[in-house]
């Protein structure tokens, strides 16, 4: 019986790991042994033999190419991820507002703000290309004469691209957490005498923490996405505005710069794993 007993509990024990095995090789083949060989590289010359110690930060870092697409991406970020994040609940709150909760129109206003996912990325770079050019749609319109895509004002235009194609999904996520929220809590502040704005900001907003931890993950996440939309219409080397870590690393591919791609790919990891460790310990 005891016998029995214990090899029972090995199996329950060695279970998860057995449906874990996969995954776990999956991601030490094509994530983790990727990536010490490029920490490895970093110190390393271009063939990789020989060590150089701190130079390849050091050159990375001096980079003027290098600064310039980290100050754009930290700004895009820091812009279109709160802007993205807040659009994206309001629509998902007027979808659930009284006038269009439950009705067909909400249903299709959803499966419209989905459509832009599914829109493929060459066509939406002719589009911009087609509006937004020097002699464009919008310009012949407004009767003006800015060149959206070789200015400054490309960073808004890529900005708007990405709120635009991420809001419907977006205001989905938000929606699964709206619908998690218990109805009782509100029917609690309304007895309290709570009004519209005070059940938003003292029942909504707190419930709705675990949603906006998962869902400013994906957002960021996605903000690495742009290259292909920048790519597409301004090249390798497009205004200064919408210069990207994306367009450097790319760049520094094509010119086989292994070494100081290595080091500046490690110095975006460690910043990125800083700022979600910060996040964690601002959430505690």
């Amino acid at each position: 019986m005891r016998r029995n007993y214990a090899q029972t509990r090995r199996r329950q024990r060695a279970a998860p790991w057995l449906f874990l095995t996969p995954s776990l090789c999956g991601v030490t083949l094509f994530v983790l042994a990727p990536f010490a060989e490029t920490v490895r590289r970093s110190f390393c010359d271009t063939l990789g033999r020989q060590a150089v110690g701190l130079a390849n930060y050091q050159s990375v870092l001096q980079n003027a190419a290098f600064r310039l697409a980290v100050r754009n991406t930290v700004r895009f970020t820091a812009v279109c991820v709160p802007l993205l994040l807040g659009l994206s609940l309001l629509l998902a709150l007027a979808l659930r507002s009284r006038p269009l909760r439950g009705t067909r129109w909400a249903q299709r206003y959803r499966t419209t703000f989905l459509l832009p996912m599914a829109i493929p990325v060459p066509s939406i770079a002719l589009l911009w290309q087609v509006l937004f050019a020097q002699n464009g749609l919008l310009n012949t319109l407004l009767g003006m004469h800015c060149d959206f895509l070789g200015s400054d004002a490309a960073f808004w235009v890529l900005i708007a691209t990405y709120v635009w194609k991420n809001a419907g999904y977006t205001s989905v996520l938000w929606s699964g957490g709206l619908d998690a929220i218990p109805k009782e809590l509100y029917e609690a502040a309304a007895v309290d005498g709570a009004g519209a704005v005070r059940q938003f900001t003292a029942v909504t907003l707190p419930q709705l923490g675990p949603t906006l931890a998962g869902t400013g993950i994906l957002s960021l996440l996605n903000t690495g996405k742009v290259f292909r939309e920048a790519y597409l219409v301004a090249g390798a080397y497009p205004p200064q505005s919408i210069y990207l870590l994306q367009h450097l690393f790319n760049n520094w591919f094509l010119a086989l710069d292994l070494p100081r791609l290595c080091a500046a790919a490690v110095l975006v990891a460690l910043a990125t794993l800083a700022g979600l460790a910060g996040l964690r310990v601002g959430k505690r």
